[in-house]
């Protein structure tokens, strides 16, 4: 190699490693330019329905977003707040019925056991073992004084509050970019592509394009499906006399975000609720949110999706490990547009734009190791079979 490129390999190597330590900065970049793709698709076709101008039609999708927010948050909020207090008021009988329900199978497996034939002595030996664990627990807890108590406890305390302003203080970082490429988005397109070789930038503006749109098709299909899901997950929990079903039917919305996770996580709330009272309704539930889960999955989403960007469930949930276990929590709620940008970018330009060219390129060069002229190699594989 040319001492050229060696210089320009060293560049890449130093590009690559300077990316990886602003991982985090990236993917806060990554949300702005997906919340602004979003945005941006919508008051273009604003802009392509009334014929109005592009600064219009973007401050009335802003507008609608916020006031449309701003009254989501109005009529839930209140009574959010009054279902999220009763759910704290529920937990501590739960916790309580589920420690009778433990005690209850404890005294089922002593009784088998040699020497306790009778109830009576069975409860005795759980109770006076359930005790011991609690008072040794509170003999551990005297080991260290209160001071070095507080300790740990105000520094928990000063992470929470410290994480909590990060969190608050990234969200405000997204908006700002978010608001910052929207007022010119062009200007931006055009400076990352000054970055690529020249005769790449017009294939590169293609693959954006599509990349655009792929992100939009998704974000409207998941919009309208989690929607149907907390519908769903509301009638049904209504029906069945559940508390709080506003407040699991939000749960399962959102939740239905994070695939594959997401719907099994939803089902857990609502069934907590229901060993509170009527236990025998647990079973109701899960077969409720089974039953939900597959309509969306078999039926929903193929047909209100059917122009999204299609993902394997396998790949879905590999990247969803993938990026959490670089990015954290941030990246496992990223997983999906994340991989919907990673699965264009390889279909257009790792699988378009050099494997299926591979043949034509050495052909003329070396054609005694491909065989046959490319014209009568045997048809590409079909779109929806490449990834």
């Amino acid at each position: 190699m040319r001492l050229g490129q060696w210089l320009g390999f060293t560049g890449i190597l130093a590009a690559a490693y300077i990316l990886w330590q602003l991982r985090q900065v990236m993917l806060l970049l990554f949300a702005a330019v997906v919340l602004a793709v979003i945005i941006n698709h919508l008051a273009r076709q604003l802009q392509q329905r009334l014929r109005w101008s592009r600064r219009t039609s973007l401050a009335v999708t802003l507008l609608g977003i916020t006031i449309g927010g701003g009254l989501l948050i109005a009529l839930l909020l209140p009574p959010l707040l009054v279902q999220f207090q009763e759910l704290l008021r529920l937990a501590p009988q739960g916790f309580a019925k589920l420690l009778t329900w433990v005690e209850e199978r404890l005294v089922d497996v002593v009784k088998i056991l040699p020497g306790f034939s009778d109830d009576r002595s069975a409860r005795s030996f759980v109770d006076s073992t359930i005790r011991d664990l609690i008072q040794g627990f509170g003999d551990r807890r005297n080991w260290s004084s209160f001071s070095q108590q507080l300790g740990p406890l105000a520094r928990n305390f000063l992470s929470i509050f410290n994480n909590t302003l990060a969190a608050a203080a990234q969200l405000l970082l997204v908006i700002v970019l978010m608001l910052m490429m929207l007022s010119n988005p062009q200007a931006y397109r055009q400076t990352f592509l000054r970055l690529l070789p020249s005769f790449y930038r017009r294939r590169a503006d293609e693959v954006l394009s599509a990349c655009e749109i792929s992100l939009s098709d998704w974000f409207l299909g998941i919009l309208i499906s989690s929607s149907a899901i907390a519908i769903l997950s509301w009638l049904g929990l209504v029906i069945l006399g559940v508390k709080l079903a506003l407040v699991n039917a939000i749960i399962a919305g959102f939740l239905n975000l994070i695939p594959n996770l997401g719907p099994t996580l939803s089902a857990v709330f609502p069934i907590s609720i229901v060993l509170l009272d009527e236990p025998w309704k647990a079973w109701v539930v899960l077969v409720i949110y089974i039953i939900i889960q597959q309509l969306e999955s078999y039926w929903l989403t193929p047909t209100i999706m059917a122009r999204q960007v299609s993902l394997l469930p396998a790949l879905t949930l590999i990247a969803q490990i993938v990026f959490a276990s670089i990015f954290g929590l941030a990246g496992l709620i990223l997983a999906l547009p994340l991989a919907v940008v990673a699965k264009v970018f390889f279909e257009q330009v790792l699988i378009h734009d050099v494997l299926d060219r591979w043949q034509h390129l050495h052909y003329f060069k070396h054609p005694e190791w491909i065989g046959p002229h490319p014209e009568s190699a045997p048809p590409a594989i079909a779109e929806e079979e490449t990834f």
